[in-house]
């Protein structure tokens, strides 16, 4: 049993969830906030992530106390994939991921993620990481094998950092985790700031694997 509020995750990326489990950090609840994340008129790609991540926290702290549970820290994300101002798709079909990918090809663009963390007080606390990422030339061969792939389904920009698209990426400056969908400095630093035990289960897991082994 938790002694501590509990984290609820304003997502149902399993990428997100995998990253936080990396640094020992596991939600005990998920509450994935569906929202129109569509840019407003003029609306930045960097402005566009932080309203999207405070709006996405928002939603899962008011459905979670809806049920009348005790106050949670919760914590959002959202990565924007742009090339200038142009916010590219989370592509949902073969057509924008190959549209993304020829725009992508050969060209450096911004991907900007966003966290926010809405502690048990309600204090919001947010980070926007922003990171620049330049993609080989791709061939005609590698578009049509990658899109082949359906690694690209759902993802912001039309590919997958973390899988087969780490081929394409010719130079990275920035953070690889936030381009994966969250940035890991940034949202430890987040949880520590406002009192979540972030390194208490370190020990459980180191013992628990000396256990095992």
């Amino acid at each position: 049993m938790i002694d501590h509020a509990p984290l609820v995750l304003a997502s149902g990326s399993p990428r997100r969830l995998a990253l936080l489990e990396q640094i020992g950090v596991v939600p005990e609840h998920l509450f994935p906030a569906e929202l129109d994340e569509s840019p407003l008129p003029d609306e930045p790609p960097r402005v566009l992530a932080v309203r999207l991540a405070k709006r996405k926290a928002e939603v899962a702290r008011e459905r979670f106390l809806g049920e009348e549970r005790k106050a949670p820290f919760v914590l959002a994300a959202d990565t924007v994939v742009s090339v200038g101002r142009r916010v590219l798709p989370k592509a949902e079909t073969e057509r924008e991921a190959r549209a993304c990918l020829a725009r992508l090809s050969g060209r450096s663009h911004r991907v900007n993620t966003a966290i926010c963390l809405i502690s048990p007080s309600g204090k919001i606390r947010e980070k926007r990481v922003e990171t620049r990422v330049k993609f080989k030339r791709l061939s005609k061969a590698e578009i049509d094998a990658y899109v082949a792939s359906g690694e690209w389904k759902g993802k912001a920009g039309g590919y997958a950092i973390q899988g087969l698209a780490a081929v394409f990426v010719a130079d990275l400056i920035g953070s690889h985790s936030s381009v994966i969908g969250l940035p890991l400095f940034e949202t430890a630093a987040l949880l520590a700031g406002e009192g979540y035990p972030l390194t208490r289960a370190w020990a459980d897991g180191a013992a628990m694997q000396t256990v095992e082994a």
